[in-house]
């Protein structure tokens, strides 16, 4: 009977130590919001709304065929900036760069700091050949309508281009002057990877010696009912974008009759593999920049999230298993795979003599090419299957402690007091990798606040942003100038 009183004392005794820990590692969890500073910005709204209508009905349009280009549209687009935006062209040095990638160059008045750079591109993806009828707008319309504007590029990224250059205006009309150089640098074939735009620029500014303290692109935006334990929308802010691998499985054998098959026809070896693939998958893992994004989201969760996740050490099991529940969570903590194409066969009663498959992948931080196609190699168990793996690794993980970030998520927060604004993962390719070489950090963050519809619109059918939306994407450009400017980093 004592010996069994002994051991509730003693499980009694551990439960309550562990309540003890857990409970105070919770309420030891402090928010890294910093408090919101809101500053009057008044912006002309009607001229701001007609320079980003007018700047969609330029069809500048990014085909991977870059010979469909339609030049003319891209250079109209050219001249319409430079008429709209007079006392920017007046005050700021302006350089065309590879024909048609554009950089502004606003000078400041202490050269021992390192300059700024915003970023972002006027070139769009096509319209969808087919889907036009579908639109509410005609997607090169511009439409204002029911406080919205209307079609391609008002997500995506001709509300970057004008945005930024809104602000720049609005603060040379006010007097600013910026203590550090700042760049204003935009693409023109983003959407096609930026060999010729952003690419070309930053060969134009290593020739220079230039080298950033950070460099801002579109990306992460401010998204409702993002983090499940969040009331608040959260503004995550991409620290670094996952490689994209292309993984060719294939293989070659006797083909024949189909009325006289093996056990294991060439079709069926790659079925298998991909099978085995899917059914496998990289190990999910709780780090990099998905463990800095729960680290600033943590402290706002309601108290059993909040508790799941200030007590990481001992749940992380368990939080990576319910991120992998879902594709979208699951993308932030392994590299994934995705079978794309599968090619074998002409007639149906012949077996194939060859068969492959491709797979696009994309690469955790720290996940390398080779990594990728070992994976396979060991996972598939079939040496007859020759497997090739090309694309890029992950970009470089930026800071999320250097007062850089602290200077975006502080002009964020100003802009959007009600957010929560972190570090996350991007899935998805921007210029912004583009300028790791010349910069000591690069972020994205497009400065509006979407739901889960809005992000499929961007690439998609009736794509449009509120005006309000856009008002506010122009506040935070003048902020984070602002911001970057008080700063005191030298060389």
């Amino acid at each position: 009977m004592k010996k069994r009183k002994l051991t509730f004392i003693i499980f009694g005794g551990l439960i309550l130590l562990f309540l003890i820990v857990t409970g105070f590692n919770t309420f030891m969890v402090k928010s890294k919001q910093p408090a919101p500073h809101p500053a009057i910005i008044k912006i002309n709204q009607e001229e701001a709304v007609q320079h980003l209508s007018k700047a969609i009905t330029y069809k500048t349009v990014s085909y991977q065929e870059r010979s469909k280009f339609d030049l003319k549209e891209f250079d109209k687009f050219i001249t319409f900036l430079q008429e709209s935006f007079p006392e920017v062209n007046q005050k700021l040095s302006f350089e065309k760069v590879n024909g048609y990638a554009l950089v502004y160059k606003w000078k400041g008045s202490d050269s021992s700091k390192n300059p700024i750079g915003l970023t972002s591109h006027y070139d769009v993806v096509p319209v969808l050949k087919g889907t036009e009828a579908n639109w509410e707008q005609d997607p090169f319309s511009g439409a204002v309508v029911d406080g919205r504007i209307w079609g391609r590029g008002t997500l995506d990224d001709k509300i970057g281009v004008i945005g930024i250059l809104q602000a720049v205006d609005y603060l040379l009309k006010e007097g600013y002057e910026p203590d550090r150089d700042m760049y204003f640098m935009f693409g023109f074939d983003e959407e096609i990877g930026g060999d010729e735009g952003a690419s070309k620029i930053v060969d134009t500014l290593k020739a220079k010696g230039i080298t950033f303290e950070y460099v801002l692109d579109e990306g992460g935006a401010i998204v409702e009912s993002m983090v499940p334990g969040v009331i608040q929308p959260v503004g995550v802010v991409g620290i670094s974008e996952k490689g994209s691998a292309t993984a060719e499985l294939s293989i070659e054998g006797s083909g024949g009759h189909s009325s006289q098959p093996k056990d294991h026809t060439n079709i069926g070896r790659i079925a298998s593999a991909i099978a085995k693939l899917e059914d496998t998958q990289f190990k999910g893992d709780l780090r990099g920049p998905g463990k800095d994004m729960f680290e600033f989201v943590a402290p706002e969760m309601s108290f059993g999230m909040k508790f799941v996740f200030a007590n990481k050490a001992i749940f992380e099991p368990v939080i990576e298993k319910i991120l992998l529940g879902q594709p979208a969570s699951a993308a932030l903590i392994r590299t994934t795979i995705a079978p794309t194409i599968f090619q074998a066969g002409e007639q149906y009663n012949a077996l194939p003599e060859k068969a492959s498959a491709i797979i696009n992948l994309r690469l955790m931080p720290g996940d390398s090419l080779e990594d990728v196609k070992r994976f396979i190699e060991d996972t598939i168990e079939d040496k007859d299957i020759k497997v090739t793996v090309t694309g890029s690794e992950a970009s470089k993980v930026s800071s999320v402690n250097s007062w850089q970030f602290k200077s975006i998520q502080q002009a964020a927060r100003n802009v959007y007091s009600n957010a929560v604004v972190a570090p996350y993962l991007m899935f998805a390719g921007s210029d912004a990798r583009q300028y790791d070489p010349v910069s000591k950090n690069t972020y994205r963050f497009l400065p509006v606040q979407i739901t889960s519809e809005d992000l499929n619109r961007m690439h998609g059918t009736n794509e449009h942003v509120s005006i309000e939306n856009y008002i506010n994407a122009i506040k935070f450009y003048v902020e984070v100038i602002r911001e970057a400017n008080k700063r005191h980093s030298v060389k």
